[in-house]
């Protein structure tokens, strides 16, 4: 028998294994005790199943539930359970999978009657015997007509429209005992591995619980969001009415030659929505303090620059001020427990400063606001000196803004406090969610080499330490917002491939991001891509992509 060998990244060791043994072998053969079980595998830096086999030398790495890419499988893997459930009990439902909230992920089911407790109750039982029945996952390949057959005759179609617009010869699909489905991901071997999860009513659907990734025997807390959730279920409404809610109606949209109208509608419904705020902001007379806050990348910046302007419509005199400028030097930042620096941070804000200014301007007091360069990581005075006026208004955008600590000297009633955020609705069909980190990562790897100087590797790897941060610092704060606004837009990811993938063809194989990179290049594949003239100098977008009629 022909053996290859292969190097282990958990047992920092080479092993030789049998040529065409797959990675479930190869993990057997190894003996590694992991206690939840291996999830995937990240084969030269690229995450595969492990039914993947092994033909030649590699680079191995198994990766559980507590890893990103492990408790995506996990999740995936769930969400095919769900479907079987709901296609065994309810033939031709329409389940949509998607829109995290709550620290789960709310689907619907349009089921006569609507979802109540006890079918959540049932179709809850019905997984739990799927999982026990410890089902194999079977990954299928074939001509891509064939899939398109398939799911035609089981009624998928946003799945018929996904395939039918990318175009590839070949694709693969799962089988669950006698039921198919299409997911971007590789999934888990069996059912057995699910071994923590809920299924609860609601709303008007469904809430489907994950395990918490750091204790993965624990499922994550709910949170409360209602203000959330009412702004994901605005968007899918809107883009029902517009009928463009997966990639593969998108991708037919552009086709056929519809992309300036989707463009000038999705512009058209976010300004409507900023004027709105604007009318509501200078309808109170007390309101001196506006305080923008979301995670990075949410285009807080453009968004501000944008109200500002409804707010001179409305009479006011909007100044707008970029926390960002009063970050400390560099050096001074703190460092989380990489070692690496945190600027997600609050004590990566001269929270001193900030105060005492903006207690100065309230009182009528004159200042010199700071600026921070960050090619050079340095913090100094401006020169630019600033008096409020009778109708001024205080437009303040950073990531902190929503944080009590940052504006602990202004009274409530001075304050109006917006929570602005990238909201991926758009969903590749309806089974495969799109995450909203992932577009916000593909703004920031835009905008970061554009503007700031970074490698794509270097955003990608500093992308956990914001992950961690904004957890942390951010999303606490974000149901205290009077308003929310989703940033994101319908056509982005298509605008944002041509300036993306490029850029992450750039990571090399033998980088740790590599993993990361491949999976987006992949994920934007499905888009089609759209001319990038197309989209407006004023749409928030261009913040990331360049050529805004903004200055930043």
């Amino acid at each position: 028998m022909k053996t290859i060998p292969v190097y282990c990244k958990n047992t920092q060791s080479w092993i030789d294994v049998p040529k065409g043994s797959t990675l479930e072998d190869v993990y057997q053969q190894i003996g590694l005790d992991m206690p939840y079980g291996p999830t995937n595998c990240l084969v030269n830096n690229r995450s595969e199943g492990l039914h993947y086999t092994l033909n030649d030398s590699r680079d191995i790495e198994f990766q559980d539930i507590t890893t990103d890419s492990g408790l995506r499988t996990y999740t995936r893997s769930l969400f095919f359970v769900l479907y079987k459930a709901v296609n065994d009990h309810y033939p031709g439902a329409r389940l949509r999978i998607g829109m995290p909230v709550s620290n789960g992920y709310y689907c619907t089911l349009n089921i006569q009657g609507g979802v109540t407790d006890e079918i959540a109750m049932s179709l809850r039982t019905y997984m739990q015997e799927i999982i026990k029945a410890d089902l194999r996952f079977r990954r299928v390949t074939c001509h891509t007509t064939d899939a398109i057959d398939l799911f035609r005759r089981q009624g998928l179609m946003q799945k018929v429209k996904l395939l039918e617009s990318i175009g590839d010869l070949y694709t693969h699909y799962y089988t669950l005992d006698d039921t198919a489905d299409f997911f971007y991901g590789s999934l888990l071997l069996r059912t057995g591995q699910l071994r923590v999860f809920d299924l609860m009513r609601y709303g008007e659907g469904l809430l489907l619980r994950i395990p918490d990734q750091k204790n993965p025997d624990l499922l994550r807390p709910m949170k409360q969001q209602d203000k959330m959730f009412d702004v994901l279920q605005e968007e899918h409404r809107w883009q029902d009415i517009m009928g463009i809610s997966t990639v593969g109606e998108l991708n037919r949209a552009l086709q056929d030659g519809q992309i300036t109208d989707i463009v000038l509608v999705s512009e058209a419904l976010q300004e409507k929505k900023i004027a709105r705020i604007a009318d509501a902001i200078a309808a109170d007379q007390r309101i001196k303090v506006v305080l923008i806050a979301g995670p990075s990348s949410s285009g807080k910046t453009t968004f501000a620059k944008r109200l500002c302007i409804h707010l001179k419509g409305c009479g006011k005199k909007p100044v707008q001020i970029s926390m960002d400028n009063y970050f400390v030097d560099r050096v001074l930042s703190p460092r989380d427990e990489k070692g690496d620096y945190d600027f997600e941070n609050i004590e990566a804000i001269n929270l001193d400063l900030f105060n005492m200014q903006m207690t100065q301007l309230l009182d009528g007091e004159e200042v010199e606001l700071p600026f921070y360069d960050f090619t050079t990581g340095k913090s100094t005075m401006s020169g630019q000196y600033l008096r409020l006026e009778p109708e001024t208004v205080l437009v303040l955008e950073g990531n902190h803004a929503l944080n009590p600590r940052m504006s602990e000297k202004i009274s409530p009633e001075a304050k109006f406090k917006i929570y602005a955020s990238a909201l991926t609705t758009i969903m590749l069909d309806d089974h495969n969610y799109i995450p909203t980190t992932d577009t916000r990562l593909l703004r920031r790897i835009c905008r970061d080499y554009k503007y700031r100087g970074y490698a794509p590797q270097e955003t990608i790897r500093r992308c956990a330490s914001v992950s961690a941060g904004e957890e942390k610092w951010i999303f606490p704060f974000q149901e205290q917002a009077d308003v929310m606004i989703n940033t994101s837009l319908l056509y982005e990811l298509a605008a944002l491939r041509q300036q993306a993938l490029p850029l992450l063809e750039q990571v090399p194989e033998s980088a740790a991001e590599y993993a990361t990179a491949t999976r987006l290049r992949k994920f934007l594949t499905y888009f089609e891509p759209m001319a990038l003239d197309t989209v407006p100098p004023t749409s928030l977008l261009r913040e990331f992509m360049g050529q805004s009629a903004f200055k930043y």
